[in-house]
């Protein structure tokens, strides 16, 4: 499995498991407002994935400074 599947995998997995936890919680547990709480935690999590996986620009772009030097 590439390095760059293998590293968004847990952000994935956290994610899915907040979204069933959530449907759990509005269906199963009848707490409705947890429910939409924990649901919310869903985009949370793939956003922070995103955040700490995407390359920072600046980086690359002093990377190449320093390259054509």
């Amino acid at each position: 499995m590439p390095q760059s599947v293998r590293v968004k995998i847990p952000f994935l997995i956290a994610g899915f498991l907040s979204f069933l936890f959530s449907v759990w919680l509005y269906f199963v547990a009848d707490n409705t407002t947890a429910g939409i709480f924990v649901g919310l935690w869903v985009p949370s999590i793939h956003s922070l994935g995103t955040l700490l996986l995407a390359p920072v620009e600046g980086a690359v772009r002093l990377q190449r400074v320093e390259v054509d030097r």
